[in-house]
């Protein structure tokens, strides 16, 4: 006999002071204005056996160690393993930085201490302390808000902009969870895309996505929150043909975005007691050979003013450094495979499915094509964050995404990284 499943939400505002230094294309770009608040919104979901928290931050990229210790500290106020806590983070570039990505600046301690960690703590316990008996219905839709970002220039090269040849998932998924009494509880929105609308802007903003939770909001009365799907290669489907652009463009893709998830909503045809379930497990990725020292050394001598760089060129001058000291060091015992804990959130024929990266839409379509689950919704930049993972074909193409998966630590993956973590949630999905 199925259990019954008990659902809630909160959500807190996490909106910073202006002069914020903004995250997402320099470590010193600081905010000037408020477009619109910053927010985090908490999911609780149990069967009376097993509680989980889906989270959802309106921040860019989430820093592993701190997402660690904040789902450690959220499980520990809520009675439920940490494990069972999945923070994603919107990927919105109008926020301060919580990822503490080389070349990108250093994690805002002072914010995340001050507004935001007490704010998600707040919005968790809130979560399970108002959970009831619920039901669940799914509506989804076809969406042109996100574009594959990878523009093929004339000479070869692979730039950011729009390249309407490419991958991406054009579904936009909502789940309406209601309560049993008809009492709407929490719109989950699912899709794909990144917060790049508003460009290299001065204004604190959840960018597109914002307006759309807005508006579903508003329109059906129930708390609204946005999950991000597969968007490594995705960005806005904007009018100047780009994927960045300015505030303006925010309220006018928000507005499409807004029509499509509410298309998705009113496709709903029904609402169903899903049974919960909670799928552990570690998934294992190969690391690629260090390079021989003299290389590692030619490469670092490229570098003049090493100081000086941000961004793409700051990341990959540390990766060489970092390898050299390991290389130069002579050190033995070297991993072999990146390995991360798992936490797949099932609810009746849909499936949530963290990862610390982000995912090429390739392959997040590849593994829905796969998976036993009829809705198999993929979570980029959750649970931590560990810059793009590319599908194969890609590589040979190179570009920015590329040029952070290769360069992102100091042992990176193998170019069939995307084929191992296929077959590794499949693995984990179907035991």
């Amino acid at each position: 006999m199925a259990k019954t499943l008990f659902a809630g939400a909160a959500r807190r505002d996490i909106t910073p002071e202006v002069g914020t230094l903004l995250y997402g294309y320099n470590p010193h770009q600081v905010s000037t204005s408020v477009h619109d608040p910053l927010n985090v919104t908490a999911a609780a979901f149990s069967d009376g056996t097993e509680t989980v928290l889906l989270l959802t931050v309106t921040v860019g990229d989430f820093q592993t160690a701190l997402c660690n210790e904040v789902r450690e500290k959220i499980g520990a106020l809520c009675g439920i393993p940490w494990e069972n806590v999945v923070i994603s983070a919107t990927h919105t570039h109008s926020a301060p930085n919580v990822a503490g990505f080389e070349g990108w600046g250093d994690v805002d301690r002072p914010y995340v201490d001050k507004i935001m960690l007490p704010a998600m703590l707040e919005a968790a316990k809130a979560a399970v302390d108002s959970m009831k008996p619920a039901v669940i219905g799914i509506g989804t839709c076809e969406s042109d808000v996100g574009i594959n970002r990878r523009q093929h220039n004339r000479n070869g090269s692979i730039g950011l902009g729009q390249n309407p040849w490419g991958c991406y998932d054009p579904v936009m998924t909502v789940l309406a969870v209601r309560g049993t009494d008809g009492t709407g509880i929490l719109n989950m929105i699912h899709y794909g895309c990144h917060g790049t609308a508003a460009g290299c802007n001065h204004e604190i903003s959840r960018d597109w996505s914002g307006i759309m939770v807005d508006r579903l909001e508003a329109v059906t009365g129930t708390l609204t929150g946005y999950w991000n799907g597969a968007q490594g290669d995705v960005g806005p489907r904007l009018t100047n043909g780009q994927t960045v652009g300015n505030i303006q463009y925010v309220e006018e893709l928000g507005g499409v975005a807004a029509q499509d998830a509410l298309r998705a909503y009113k496709a709903i045809d029904g609402y169903h007691e899903m049974e919960l379930g909670v799928r552990r497990d570690e998934v294992r990725l190969p690391y690629r050979e260090l390079p021989p020292l003299d290389e590692v050394r030619a490469k670092l001598a490229e570098y003049k003013n090493p100081d000086e760089l941000y961004n793409i060129q700051r990341l990959m001058y540390g990766h060489w450094r970092d390898v050299e000291k390991v290389l130069a060091s002579g050190e033995t015992g070297r991993p072999t495979h990146f390995t991360f804990q798992q936490t797949i959130v099932t609810l009746g024929n849909t499936a949530f499915v963290p990862f610390p990266y982000e995912m090429f839409s390739a392959i997040t379509r590849r593994l829905s094509a796969y998976s036993p689950y009829s809705h198999t919704l993929s979570l980029s930049n959750t649970n931590g964050y560990n810059a793009y993972l590319p599908s194969e074909d890609q590589i040979c193409l190179g570009g920015y995404e590329v040029e952070c998966f290769v360069a992102g630590a100091v042992y990176t993956l193998t170019d069939n990284a995307d084929q191992y973590i296929i077959e590794e949630n499949l693995r984990i999905m179907e035991a």
